[in-house]
């Protein structure tokens, strides 16, 4: 596999989103980025995306249905409203601090993920969301006949996938979040570059007194087995609590999933560099 990268030179901005669910830009600079900071259900916090790159969160999660040719965003279709667009939440602020920051989200930035739960018909959804995303190409990094072009943002699909359609694709703008079960299997990881899980349907522990050293020995051997193979480790359903992040941080889990935005802001920033 080849992999093509872009020179960046980028100013920070942030923005406030208004009642029509637009973004303006505050003029505020970048926090430090934190490149394992996932924000869980980032719709639910008071400015969608907004909050978490307030915080310096690199990964961001969006649930989406399609509702008459549309990809509203929300956790059950109660909460949806047509403003609420993927366009409007997430893609349009996204291309407008890139463009405004000369190619990336942060300041000399890592690149960020957009991870986007399918809660209707998989293959329906992503036929709607491939036309949306091709939109924002210059933006989102793209894999073409295997090759990937790395660009400022890589969106993720999970929930309801339509791996064979996104497999088949010869031009492609999306990933595909991967279980344990696929760290069993050999495809590429510019396919299945993350393996995400429940975290309850694994392990007992939620924080309380000491982790069991056979859960820990077996969380160190899921990430071992997923880095051997390119591939980085989210676990959702995870208490937000500095002991939990602690194992997860010290065993390697790539993204740290967190619904407590200034909880894991916290945490992280006050750890060493290499836990950042």
């Amino acid at each position: 596999m080849r992999i093509r990268t872009r020179p960046v030179i980028v100013l920070g901005v942030l923005a406030v989103v208004t009642a029509g669910g637009r973004a303006q830009d505050t003029g505020r600079p970048d926090k430090r980025p934190l490149v394992r900071a996932h924000a869980h259900n980032d719709y639910h916090h008071t400015r969608p995306l907004l909050d978490a790159l307030d915080h310096g969160f690199c990964s961001v999660e969006a649930d989406i249905f399609l509702v008459d040719g549309q990809l509203l965003v929300g956790h059950t279709r109660l909460e949806l409203k047509p403003q609420r667009t993927l366009q409007a939440l997430y893609l349009d602020p996204l291309r407008r601090r890139v463009q405004d920051n000369g190619g990336r989200v942060y300041r000399n930035g890592p690149q960020c993920t957009l991870l986007i739960d399918v809660k209707t018909d998989a293959g329906r959804t992503y036929a709607v969301l491939a036309e949306v995303l091709a939109r924002y190409a210059e933006m989102l990094t793209s894999i073409r006949n295997g090759v990937v072009e790395e660009r400022a943002v890589t969106v993720i699909i999970s929930g309801n996938r339509a791996e064979q359609a996104v497999a088949a694709a010869p031009l492609r703008y999306v990933a595909i979040d991967g279980r344990l079960a696929d760290l069993d299997t050999e495809r590429p990881s510019h396919l299945v570059p993350l393996i995400s899980d429940n975290w309850r349907s694994h392990f007992r522990w939620r924080g309380q007194g000491p982790m069991p050293e056979q859960e820990r020995q077996k969380l160190r051997a899921i990430v071992e087995k997923a880095h051997a193979k390119a591939r980085r480790v989210r676990f959702w359903a995870t208490p937000d609590d500095p002991a939990v992040w602690r194992e997860l941080a010290d065993a390697g889990v790539d993204l740290l999933n967190a619904d407590d935005l200034s909880g894991l802001e916290r945490f992280l920033r006050s750890q060493d560099p290499g836990q950042r």
